[in-house]
């Protein structure tokens, strides 16, 4: 709320002032107990005298994720404060319980079974490249938090630290369990990447800086492009040598430094965890630093964070990234297991700096790039906006905007130059700027063209995919209202409007009231609004995105949950319209006749996975204890337990008495159960140790396709792809992997067996492969290699035709590298397959129904629906 100008209640500080005029003018702001429920979060007194207050909200003790709200207060001659503008969210709807059911080891688990899961689907391999390497994913809670859907939903907040066993980058996901039923409702990635990934705290050395107050020295350094510059060193006594270690900046009595630190050959993966004893900052005998600094990039770095420091301090008046005196900690020449590592990361504490290869420079060579990651230590002790969805967008577009705006003015690029917008342009060894950029500022997208929709899975829910579209309105502005005054208004919006939920709509307001707040009217204001117009971020521009495809069911809401038809029926899971509902399992005919149907029970847990072959419904239920396969007849009639134990797999397949689904045990061990609906105790299980598993199971024609992984030597396993008849109990191989190969999902019919196979290691493609029932004429439908090939993930199949889910193998993410679903007619030998449907985003968890009918979770309209299409659309142009 802007425009008013009200007292406040006199108090001992801004944040009592504050507190006290939101509960005195409760019927406005619907905060009821705002001295309870409002915690002070920082005060920032901005130019003039104006004191901002954020205040964060917290639900009957509990903190609520994204609850913040901001108070603007002007002092009076007489001391006293007047309020002159609020704004942020407080969530005056929430109403749950905050009694926990899942302790802190039950939330641990699963959110490390999650991320596991997770990283599974990307490598066929990963659960056993993660236990024979010995990089296991770790836990660690962080409490009660309330998510702030609808009436609320009380959840733990779990950190997962690790590597990703097949690709070696470093794994930070923040995960979030309903602290009923123990389901993780949320997840995305901690780390703030430079670049969408192809996928460590600082304590120790703050401390030690903290204990050597030695003024610094002026150094010299030249940087990778071959300039000579000046750096802020110190000699160390201890080390008997120079060190890249700058004192002269940072102010005060915190102790804080810029010290850039030596981790050639250390792995990206280290970095999540315990800073190491034995990393050193880059040192020199010398205070002129020489090659070896310069290759490793480490001069760039030392140089570019001075830089960085500088234009906070002297433009906006920052003291460092948390406005306090931090220490800024850069690693230089980080690898991805020994291979090159050609990304940059901002971890919560420090920034990470890859080696690079033989194209790209060590990622500190960009002077954007460093500004963009220490601008993600800005946004995270200011707006703290949540790095996952928009929010995520907008604080990637800020990193972008404020990167390129320290880049421009130090190194004096028009702001009229067509190179200007680009981002990471200055990396590339051979290729020219405008080739190796990864991101262009100036590259005109509108959300009615190019928004992505995504779910979390996938870049964070399209932090990097989707940046340019607000970044591209802030440079524009840039261009607009010029260099010093855009920054100031892109800067007040960013530490005294936005909070950390604040999509693209609210960002467009607070830039606009941050304007306004430094006098910018008439034609400048006009200036920033057609900015936002032009990239067609305006109320409710979610409205305009269009589909190719029929709805049938809307708004799902849920997070990680498959879908399932068969026999003229689909199965899916959803929960209320505003997220906040355990998930309930419902069921309709895919013609869209008729009415849906509730097959589970609404008791508190979490109902997902469903399959149906039309007659029953069968699905997976988590809840405080354990894990639950339940069924129910679409005819009507009780709910009956299946089975019970640690946890499944996203398999579940059902067809006349025959349930069949992927298991783990501990340590996420797979096998696989098969059962009669008439008698479910009588069960079989197969696999589920540790030298042999069996997992991805279809089913069809009373017969199942799976994957097994047996250990025939030491450190020697055999990947076989199977066929169990259920009546006779009898395994065949339909053909066995060569060593080394991954196996992934697979589809049954009447007629053939289909799985997906990765032969070729870190090649980014995966082949659709297929088979008769005898394992003859094994033929790659989408081949692993050569111009065809693609990322095959997922497959399902009808009598007439198998649909694959797959991502085209591009070097950065974009729309056409997103999940598409693509068909072959069952007859193909692997022929110019169609796209399912033309809709941008990302399209996920196909089913098969009749026909070429194909059933998915699409989020091309910026949130999930079931929608389905009877014929593919072919060709997309």
């Amino acid at each position: 709320m802007e425009g008013i100008r009200e007292p406040a209640p006199a108090a001992r500080n801004a944040a009592g002032a504050a507190r006290a005029y939101l509960a005195a003018q409760r019927d406005r702001y619907g905060i009821t107990h705002a001295e309870r429920d409002l915690t002070p979060a920082g005060t920032v007194t901005a130019d003039g005298g104006q004191e901002v207050v954020r205040l964060r909200q917290k639900h009957r003790g509990v903190p609520v994720l994204g609850g913040e709200y901001i108070v603007r207060m002007e002092r009076g001659r007489d001391g006293g404060r007047v309020v002159t503008g609020t704004s942020g969210k407080y969530f005056t709807g929430l109403r749950t319980d905050t009694a926990a059911e899942v302790d802190d080891a039950l939330a641990v688990e699963r959110a490390v079974d999650a991320v596991a899961s997770e990283l599974g689907r990307e490598d066929f391999d990963a659960f056993e490249a993660a236990e024979e390497d010995g990089t296991p994913l770790t836990g660690t809670s962080h409490g009660l938090v309330v998510l702030p859907s609808g009436t609320g939903v009380l959840t733990r907040h779990v950190t997962v630290r690790g590597t990703d066993p097949a690709l070696g980058e470093p794994v930070l996901r923040e995960v979030y369990v309903d602290a009923r039923a123990g389901y993780p409702v949320l997840r995305y990635s901690g780390i703030k990447t430079f670049g969408a990934p192809r996928a460590a705290t600082g304590e120790r050395a703050a401390s030690r800086l903290a204990e050597e107050p030695v003024p610094a020295e002026a150094g010299s350094g030249v940087k990778l492009d071959g300039t000579a510059v000046g750096l802020q060193v110190t000699h160390d006594e201890s080390r008997g040598a120079y060190v890249l270690r700058d004192r002269s900046r940072i102010p005060g009595d915190t102790g804080g430094a810029i010290a850039t630190w030596d981790a050639r050959g250390k792995w990206a993966g280290d970095w999540t965890g315990a800073w190491p004893e034995t990393l050193q900052e880059f040192a020199s005998p010398t205070p002129a630093f020489g090659a070896e600094a310069t290759e490793a990039g480490a001069v760039d770095a030392h140089w570019a964070a001075g830089q960085v420091y500088d234009y906070y301090r002297n433009r906006h008046g920052r003291n460092s990234l948390d406005g306090r005196g931090m220490t800024i900690d850069s690693l230089v020449g980080v690898t991805d297991y020994g291979q090159p590592y050609v990304n940059a990361f901002w971890d919560g504490r420090k920034m990470v700096y890859g080696s690079g290869d033989d194209e790209y420079r060590p990622l500190s060579a960009a002077l954007d790039v460093t500004g963009h990651e220490m601008t993600h230590g800005v946004v995270e002790h200011s707006a703290g906006l949540v790095y996952a969805g928009q929010s995520g967008a907008l604080s990637e577009a800020i990193a972008d905007y404020f990167g390129n705006a320290v880049e421009t003015d130090v190194l004096g690029i028009p702001m009229d130059d067509p190179d200007s917008g680009l981002v990471g342009e200055a990396l590339c060894r051979t290729r020219t700027p405008r080739a190796c950029a990864l991101r262009d500022l100036n590259d005109g997208r509108t959300t009615s063209g190019s928004f992505l929709g995504v779910g979390f899975g996938t870049d964070n829910g399209g932090v990097h995919l989707n940046s340019t579209l607000f970044s591209g309105a802030l440079w524009d502005v840039r261009e607009e209202l010029g260099p010093e005054l855009a920054d100031a208004v892109v800067y007040k919006a960013l530490t005294e409007y936005l909070t950390p939920l604040d999509g693209f709509t609210e960002g467009r307001a607070a830039v606009l009231a941050a304007a306004k707040d430094l006098k910018v009217g008439g034609r400048g204001l006009t200036a920033v609004q057609r900015a936002f117009n032009a990239h067609g971020i305006v109320p409710n521009w979610e409205l305009a995105l269009g589909v190719d495809s029929d709805v049938v069911l809307e708004r799902v809401n849920t997070y990680d949950s498959r879908l399932g038809a068969g026999g003229g029926w689909w199965a899916a899971s959803r929960s209320d319209e505003e997220g906040s509902e355990p998930y309930s399992v419902w069921a309709g005919r895919t013609d869209g006749k008729g009415q849906m149907k509730l097959m589970s029970p609404n008791d508190g847990r979490y109902h997902v996975n469903p399959a149906t072959d039309g007659r029953t419904v069968v699905w997976v239920a988590y809840g405080s204890g354990s894990v639950e396969v339940l069924a129910r007849p679409l005819a009507g009639g009780p709910v009956e337990q299946l089975w019970s134990g640690r946890g499944t797999g996203p398999s579940v397949a059902v067809e006349g008495d025959v349930v069949t689904f992927e298991h783990h045990n501990h340590g996420g061990r797979r096998g696989v159960t098969y059962l009669s609906l008439k008698d479910p105790a009588n069960k079989v299980s197969l696999g589920g140790g540790t030298y042999s598993q069996a997992f991805l199971p279809s089913l069809s024609d009373g017969r199942i396709a799976y994957q097994t992984r047996q250990r025939v030597a030491r450190s020697t396993y055999e990947y076989t792809t199977r066929l169990l008849d259920v009546a006779t109990g009898e395994s065949t191989v339909v053909q066995q992997a060569a060593p080394g190969a991954g196996l992934g999902p697979t589809a049954l019919t009447g007629r053939h067996v289909y799985w997906l196979l990765d032969e070729v290691d870190q090649n980014g493609t995966t082949a659709l492969r297929r088979a008769a029932l005898d394992g003859s004429g094994v033929t790659d439908l989408s081949p692993e290699t050569g111009p065809a090939a693609l990322n095959v993930r997922e497959v399902t199949a009808s009598e007439e035709a198998v649909t694959m889910e797959a991502r085209l193998p591009l070097p950065e993410v974009r729309n056409e590298h997103l999940a598409k679903l693509w068909q072959f007619s069952a007859a193909s030998d692997g022929e110019d397959p169609r796209r399912v449907s033309c809709n941008r985003g990302e399209q996920l968890s196909a089913a098969a129904a009749a026909g070429t009918q194909v059933l998915w979770l699409d989020a091309t309209t910026g949130v999930s629906n079931v929608v389905t299409r009877a014929r593919p659309a072919g060709r997309c142009g």
